[in-house]
């Protein structure tokens, strides 16, 4: 019989991971091959064209089209500071001049006697991209960015929202299984990665935003708690760029559930570290999930074992997450794998396993409707 693989979020205490770094558009990399680079550090550079300010010179002076070529008193590619003259009519006999001034900074980009409009071009934006991976650059992509590898402890969520963030490890719960409630939130935790246990209520991130914490690490939220931090309901397969003020990762799933005690163990032995944490996750093609990456220093990678991944092969034994109903987001073993297609309660054919739940209980589960933890 060939063997059963199934996708697995991974929990380890020491993996190599590499991070591509790369511009959105062509623009500088600020580091060479070989270097050493922090989570923060900005390792490439470019700038965004500006915004577009239109002016419509015709309706501002009263003109016609045709005539504001005549009155414009900047040439295209000549800049204009805001309260500058941009233009200014003939008026009679010369007398009665009207004079208008901008209200924009920015570049002459185009002057048109069509349209009798003046298009200001806005000051570039810069955009920076950071290694977000302490470690060393392996590879450098000229005008592009660079591959950055390090060996880190690694965790896998399985839901966030929130871009990536900086910060210290400090625990909030005292167990996997406590929720993490707003009182439990201190002034302290500012710029820290805050760990939870169970679910995660929304006046407890809130509270995290309130006191300026880098992010928030739980077992489970239930959708009406996260429909109350964002706003509005989370409708797309793509979450990451979401504005709350913090970043948060959410390990097991949604509802009352506790953080996988091993999960939780990790994060509680690596307290006072510092970890780089993105909540970006896509749910369709190209699955990405939220991460909390902490590196190792050398006398860490020394005393560490690598974690031995098999690229989620399903053995007996092998710890999985059930994600979907009835049974969804409980935690157990590989308790059997049985070669032929059972017919499940809705009378369609499908290849099962038999999971150990954490109670005792032996139930018997799709194989699509678990993921492996690996680690």
């Amino acid at each position: 019989m060939g063997n059963a693989y199934t996708p697995g979020l991974k929990v380890v205490n020491r993996i190599t991971h590499q991070c591509r770094r790369i511009l959105p558009i062509p623009g500088k990399v600020l580091v060479s091959k070989g270097d050493h680079v922090e989570a923060e550090q900005v390792v490439a550079q470019t700038f965004m064209p500006g915004d577009i300010m239109p002016v419509n010179l015709a309706n501002l002076l009263s003109m016609p089209p045709s005539d504001v070529m005549e009155c414009v008193l900047k040439k295209v590619g000549e800049r204009i500071e805001v309260g500058e003259p941009l233009a200014q009519t003939k008026g009679i006999f010369g007398m009665f001049k009207q004079v208008y001034k901008s209200k924009d900074a920015g570049t002459i980009e185009t002057i048109s006697d069509v349209t009798g409009q003046v298009i200001i071009r806005g000051e570039p934006i810069p955009v920076e991209v950071r290694a977000y991976l302490t470690g060393t650059v392996t590879e450098v992509i000229p005008e592009q960015g660079v591959m950055i590898e390090a060996d880190v402890s690694f965790v896998q969520g399985i839901f966030g929202i929130g871009g990536e963030s900086f910060g210290t490890i400090k625990m909030a719960a005292a167990s996997h299984e406590q929720e993490l409630q707003a009182d439990m939130i201190t002034p302290d935790m500012k710029g820290c990665v805050i760990v939870g246990g169970a679910r995660v209520w929304h006046d407890a991130v809130r509270k995290a935003i309130e006191v300026g914490a880098a992010a928030v690490v739980a077992g489970g939220i239930d959708d009406q708690d996260l429909k109350k931090i964002l706003g509005y309901d989370l409708g797309v397969a793509i979450t990451g760029t979401e504005k709350v003020g913090v970043t948060l990762v959410i390990t097991e799933g949604f509802g009352d559930i506790a953080m996988a005690e091993r999960t939780f163990d990790l994060l509680k032995a690596r307290v006072g570290d510092f970890a780089a944490v993105n909540g970006a996750t896509q749910i369709r093609a190209g699955v990405m999930r939220p991460e909390i990456v902490i590196p190792l220093s050398e006398e860490e990678v020394k005393a560490e074992e690598p974690a031995k991944l098999d690229g989620g092969m399903l053995e007996t034994g092998r710890p999985v997450r059930i994600i979907r109903d009835p049974y969804f987001g409980l935690i157990g073993t590989v308790a059997g794998l049985p070669s032929e297609p059972q017919v499940l309660g809705s009378g369609s054919k499908a290849r099962v396993l038999d999971v150990k739940l954490g109670s005792g209980e032996t139930v018997v589960i799709p194989r699509a409707n678990v993921e492996l933890i690996e680690g």
